[in-house]
C-alpha cells in the first residue's frame, strides 16, 4: 500500500479521461470531487511524522516516469474537444485504444464543462508535470530523469524552472533578489508577474554563464533555454496539427495557467520569510507541510523545509521536521484560498508571521522585516 497511494495521482488522470467521458455535468463533477477529495483528505488524514522506508526506490520513480505519457493522453484529449474540426484519426486512436468517444463528450460538454476542463487540466499539468518535473530536475547527474523531468516542464512552457530553481532559488531562497520569494504583504497576482519575468531572466543569466565557462557559443543547441523552449514548442505544433489554431491555443492556456499555479505554490512555500545575506539556509526559511494528501499527490514536496535543508533527497526521503514553521492548511486549501480569498489569506498567515518572528527569525531577520524598505 505504500507504494501504491503514489501511483494515485496517475489514478485520477484516468479517472479523469472517462467522467468526462460519461456526458454534460461530469466534467464539473469531476473538477468538484477531485478538490474536496484532496483537501478532506488533507483535513482528516494524519499528518506525516515519519520518514517511511522504501526496499524497492524504482517503483516510486516508476510512478512519475508514467506521468508523461499520461498528460500527452490527457493534453490531446482536451485539446481536441476545444478544436473547430474533429480528425478521424484522433478519434479511431482514442476510441480504438483507450474507448473513450472524444466526438460525444465535445458535442455534450455545456460551457461550464469547458471551464472545469481547463481547470482540471491546469491543475494536473502542476500535479503531474511540474512537481515531478521539479523533483526529476533535481537529480542533475541522472541524464534519463533530466530528459523525463525537462519534458514534464515542457508542458508549462517552464524550461527556466529547472536552471533558476536549482541553481538559483535555493542559493538566494528569502534574500530580496530572489524572485520565487513573496514579501508580506505582497498581492498574489503581482507576485506571479513579477516571478514570471524575473526567473527568465535569472535563469538565462545562469545559463550564459555556464555556455561561457564551457566555452559554448550562446546561440546553440548546448543552450538548455533554447532546447527548453524547442520542448514546449513541439508539444504546441503537435496541439496544432489534432485542433489547428483553437487547439495551440488551448495548449498555450493550459500552459500559462499552470506555470501560474507553480507560482502560487512559491507564493505560499516562502510567503513573508527572510534570511540574512551569507547565512546558511535553514528549515526556518520555508513553510513546510506534513499533511498526508498533498504529500501523495505532490511528491511530498510539501516536505519543503527538508527540501531546502538537503535538496538532494528523493521526495520519499525527505524529512517530516515537525519543528519547522507549518502552513495552515494542506497545498490545494492554500492555492484556493490565495487564488479566490486573498484577503483570508494574509490574515492567516498574519498570523503565522507573527509567531514566526517570535519563536523562529534570528535578530538580524527581525531587523530586515522591521526596516521601512521592506515591501509590506
Amino acid at each position: 500500500m505504500k507504494y501504491l497511494k503514489h501511483f494515485l495521482p496517475s489514478v485520477f488522470i484516468i479517472l479523469a479521461l472517462y467522467t468526462f467521458s460519461l456526458g454534460s455535468h461530469y466534467p464539473t463533477i469531476f473538477l468538484a470531487g477531485f478538490s474536496v477529495f484532496i483537501i478532506l483528505g488533507d483535513i482528516f488524514l494524519k499528518k506525516q511524522t515519519t520518514v517511511q522506508r522504501f526496499s524497492y526506490p524504482n517503483i516510486l520513480n516508476l510512478s512519475i516516469y508514467i506521468n508523461l505519457p499520461f498528460l500527452f493522453i490527457l493534453l490531446f484529449f482536451v485539446v481536441f474537444i476545444f478544436s473547430n474540426y474533429s480528425p478521424i484519426w484522433v478519434l479511431n486512436l482514442y476510441d480504438d485504444f483507450l474507448f473513450i468517444d472524444l466526438l460525444n463528450i465535445k458535442n455534450s460538454a455545456t460551457l461550464v464543462d469547458k471551464i472545469s476542463i481547463i481547470i482540471s487540466t491546469t491543475l494536473f499539468i502542476g500535479i503531474l508535470g511540474t512537481v515531478p518535473g521539479h523533483e526529476l530536475t533535481h537529480r542533475k547527474k541522472n541524464k534519463f530523469d533530466m530528459f523525463i523531468g525537462n519534458w514534464l516542464l515542457a508542458f508549462s512552457w517552464d524550461c527556466a524552472f529547472a536552471i533558476e530553481h536549482v541553481y538559483g532559488h535555493h542559493k538566494h531562497v528569502g534574500l530580496a533578489e530572489d524572485p520565487a520569494t513573496a514579501k508580506r504583504g505582497e498581492k498574489l497576482y503581482g507576485f506571479i508577474l513579477r516571478a514570471l519575468y524575473k526567473e527568465q531572466i535569472v535563469a538565462w543569466k545562469i545559463e550564459i554563464a555556464r555556455l561561457k565557462r564551457r566555452n559554448h557559443y550562446f546561440l546553440s543547441f548546448h543552450n538548455k533555454m533554447i532546447i527548453g523552449y524547442f520542448r514546449s514548442i513541439i508539444i504546441m505544433i503537435l496541439a496544432y496539427s489534432i485542433g489547428g489554431i483553437t487547439g495551440m491555443a488551448t495548449f498555450l492556456l493550459c500552459a500559462i495557467l499552470a506555470k501560474a499555479l507553480l507560482e502560487t505554490i512559491n507564493y505560499s512555500e516562502h510567503y513573508g520569510l527572510v534570511r540574512l545575506k551569507g547565512k546558511p539556509v535553514s528549515t526556518r526559511h520555508s513553510w513546510n507541510s506534513n499533511h498526508a494528501m498533498s504529500g501523495v499527490m505532490l511528491c511530498n514536496v510539501n516536505r519543503h523545509s527538508s527540501h531546502h535543508h538537503s535538496s538532494n533527497l528523493k521526495f520519499w526521503e525527505l524529512d517530516t521536521f515537525p519543528e519547522a514553521p507549518m502552513l495552515p492548511q494542506g497545498y490545494l486549501s492554500m492555492i484556493y484560498i490565495a487564488i479566490f480569498l486573498p484577503f483570508l489569506y494574509h490574515r492567516m498567515m498574519a498570523k503565522k508571521l507573527m509567531d514566526w518572528d517570535i519563536n523562529y527569525a534570528s535578530d538580524e531577520e527581525k531587523k530586515i522585516v522591521s526596516a521601512p524598505t521592506y515591501i509590506s
